[in-house]
């Protein structure tokens, strides 16, 4: 009877004295696994006195002694394969490392005494504009042809454009920013107000129109911030009213704010990914200071009125494209006081008065009234004036006086006249004009700003922007066009701005976020967890983001993992940039895997977790009825098999002496 133990070391044998073809297959599976994606690729320089230059110095002469190539040396030194990369100055160069992310390559490296400082050599790509279709120029499909021209870079033919594109490269906007717009409430059934993965960029709000005629919904205040049209007869508001169709002024200024952006629908917002809590304060014949105010109140989430629900989601920044002429009334005095104290910002529209004096309540105390420019940066024939302007916007213009709206102010709408229809968006003959557009492009600026700093006071963020605003331009237009005055009682159409009319300037969205970032902010935090740390050779494991963060309103906007140690034994299947990756085994023994999270204004965090890969069990062998016994037929043909090869070499040369005697 042969013993199972003699079985299992002529198996071993027979593996061990495996063709050479079984040999190079598992190399080649070896090296498939080393090739994983983990390459780091650094920038390093060199402090001039360093002990590798000073050899490098010594050992040539000439040009030679600006190279620096001293990848074997600091390899050597840390145990890592590195090599040298392209030479960018004396004693600066790219290297190229194997087995760790970039970002650890570099940090090793900044330990070193010969290095002054080592970064990570960054892949730089085209700046990714938003993939909404109506953000672009040259449009075919709709009006303007020039698209959201207000959004975009500056530039000789629109000076007045924001520059919201390169905002948005230090922030997209943080979801924990919330901008309440105070208006006629909002169309929610609107496309762009949904993002691209299927959820909402509203919050319910609230219905604060007490007056059942005016609010057109048959009913008062409620908890339903949808708008239901605002269209009114001739006698709808008394006498001397006249009829008018539903504006859909809530939806148009809200999407300005915040339309879903980035999703393939419609219109780009300059929040982007900011939250808006639409509450309705205006309805047919507009709406009454007491609404205006309770709700001013419950949006910063400061009303103590017990028969409203609590606002659980606080706006930092209040946006309302509404006024009347006339001095701040005493009722908003004490309002506006209270807000700034618990730091929510109140944008006003100064108001379409043709160059008269700022409308209320944008001429109170506390308020951050805006007026309105053309796209070449002269004051909007229709803009308010004085020295109560804080800072001025585009606001839409025409250029000519019959036809096709050239530069408006692209946004969200309803289509019905009166009820509401299908949703859609004010274009060149249905265009949006006017100071209640360029408030809610600098309300959407200062939630930017907010996402990058959320420490930011009203003062603050004011001094900012108004800091960072570009100069009024003193010529490009007509001969005819003079300097803005001071308001009086004549009308005053276009006009070149000054400080004293028409605010700061003109506003530039990407230098008041730039000054914004503070640069004190901690970077993101990566967690990397692994849903095994035993894994058995041939598991699976599924890693894990979930605790990592960013700090001072920034967001995490790419994740990196990598296989920084073991890069034989496992290797990363499927994606490695998303939130969570998975590792597969191949091998036993210790895998260290990296995450490195960037978030919007670039600055990394990198995270390590160890794995102890286990070796599989030994097949059981099958089973002879306990105390031994015959054996299967099976392992009796295996056996004789491995006898035959072992036997089969040796027996030739005997068979060969014995034919020679």
């Amino acid at each position: 009877m042969i013993s199972r133990h003699f079985v299992f070391a002529l198996w071993a044998a027979l593996l061990l004295a495996a063709p050479p073809a079984f040999a190079g297959a598992r190399a080649a599976r070896a090296g498939a696994t080393a090739d994983d994606p983990n390459q780091a690729r650094v920038i390093v320089k060199y402090r001039s006195d360093s002990a590798l230059v000073q050899a490098q110095i010594q050992s040539a002469s000439g040009a030679a002694r600006l190279q620096s190539r001293h990848a074997g040396a600091l390899g050597q030194r840390l145990g890592l394969p590195l090599q040298d990369g392209r030479v960018l100055g004396a004693h600066t160069q790219a290297l190229r490392g194997q087995g760790l992310s970039s970002a650890a390559l570099a940090a090793r490296l900044r330990q070193q005494a010969d290095v002054e400082w080592a970064v990570v050599d960054e892949r730089r790509t085209i700046s990714a504009a938003p993939n909404d279709p109506y953000y672009g120029p040259n449009q075919t499909s709709i009006t303007p042809a020039v698209g959201q021209w207000y959004l975009r870079a500056p530039d000789s033919t629109a000076p007045a454009a924001i520059n919201a594109a390169a905002a948005w490269d230090i922030s997209t906007g943080s979801a924990s920013i919330t901008v309440a717009v105070l208006d006629t409430g909002v169309r929610f059934d609107h496309p762009d107000f949904t993002k691209a993965d299927g959820t909402s960029k509203l919050f319910p709000g609230y219905d604060f129109v007490s007056n059942v005629t005016s609010a057109g919904d048959n009913n008062g205040a409620d908890g339903d911030a949808s708008d239901p049209g605002d269209f009114t007869t001739a006698s709808t508001c008394g006498s001397g009213g006249s009829a008018s169709s539903s504006s859909w002024h809530g939806t148009q200024t809200a999407g300005i704010v915040g339309a879903a952006t980035d999703n393939s629908v419609g219109m780009a917002s300059v929040g982007r990914n900011v939250m808006i809590l639409p509450i309705r304060v205006l309805g047919k014949c507009g709406g009454s200071d007491s609404d205006i105010i309770a709700a001013m109140y419950w949006a910063a989430g400061l009303s103590t009125d017990t028969t409203l629900p609590v606002n659980i989601h606080p706006a930092k920044v209040i946006s309302m494209s509404l006024g009347k002429s006339g001095a701040c009334p005493a009722s908003y005095v004490a309002v506006f006081s209270a807000l700034a104290t618990a730091g929510v910002t109140v944008v006003v529209a100064a108001g379409n008065n043709e160059g008269l004096a700022v409308e209320a309540p944008a001429n109170c105390s506390g308020a951050l009234a805006v007026g309105a420019i053309r796209h070449i940066g002269s004051k909007v024939g229709f803009s308010a004036v004085g020295t109560e302007v804080a800072i001025s916007a585009p606001g839409g213009n025409c250029v000519n006086l019959t036809g096709a709206c050239l530069y408006p102010i692209l946004t969200t709408t309803n289509l019905g006249s009166t009820t509401p229809s299908n949703s859609g968006y004010s274009d060149s003959t249905n265009p949006s004009v006017g100071t209640s557009f360029s408030t809610p492009l600098v309300a959407g600026a200062l939630a930017l700003m907010l996402s990058v700093d959320p420490t930011l006071k009203p003062a603050a963020l004011l001094a900012k922007m108004r800091a960072t605003a570009r100069a009024f331009p003193t010529s490009g237009s007509g001969a005819a066009i003079v300097a803005c005055r001071a308001p009086s009682a004549t009308v005053q159409d276009e006009c070149y701005c000054t400080t004293s009319t028409c605010g700061a300037g003109m506003l530039d969205v990407a230098a008041a976020v730039a000054s914004a970032v503070p640069s004190s902010v901690a970077p993101p935090a990566a967690v990397a967890a692994a849903s095994n740390a035993s894994p058995t050779v041939g598991d699976s494991v599924t890693l894990s983001s979930a605790g990592s963060g960013a700090f001072g309103g920034r967001s995490i906007a790419t994740y990196a993992w990598s296989v920084t140690a073991g890069g034989t034994l496992a290797s990363l299947s499927g994606a490695t940039n998303g939130a969570n990756a998975t590792l597969a085994t191949s091998a036993a023994g210790t895998v260290t895997v990296s995450l490195t999270v960037t978030d919007n204004s670039g600055a990394t965090g990198t995270a390590s977790t160890t794995l102890t890969v286990q070796a599989a069990a030994p097949p059981t062998p099958p089973s002879s009825g306990g105390g031994g016994g015959a054996m299967s037929a099976p392992w009796l043909a295996l056996l004789a098999l491995a006898v035959w090869l072992l036997q089969r070499r040796p027996e030739q040369p005997i068979k060969a002496a014995a034919r020679k005697a």
